[in-house]
């Protein structure tokens, strides 16, 4: 079972380092830019983008509202694919997320 108090706990952490990073934005994308049919919105916003409008939004809905949990999680990839292009240190980021990925006990599997 998911902790969902280390869960929050990761969110903030990834808020922290993505703010440390100068990517955390004050101002949510258009919201059309939501209607995106793609994973991640790949063709309306950037990836960190999405990390803070869809991901860690929607996630600290989900847990403050005590809805069910997805099954899994597996945004840890991405992210290192997608932030490798910025040419900033994102290591610290990637292996939160991958910590965030880890709570799914279907990540054992």
């Amino acid at each position: 079972m998911a902790d969902r108090s280390a869960m929050l706990e990761l969110l903030q952490e990834i808020e922290t380092e993505m703010r440390g990073l100068s990517l955390w934005e004050t101002v949510a994308p258009p919201a059309a830019a939501f209607d995106s049919q793609l994973p991640f919105c790949f063709d309306t916003m950037r990836f960190s983008q999405w990390l803070q409008w869809v991901f860690v939004a929607r996630f600290r809905a989900i847990i403050a509202g005590g809805h069910m949990l997805p099954d899994a999680c597996a945004v840890a990839n991405m992210a290192e694919e997608a932030l490798r292009e910025l040419g900033v240190q994102t290591d610290t980021l990637v292996a939160l997320l991958k910590a965030f990925d880890a709570q799914f006990p279907s990540a054992d599997q």
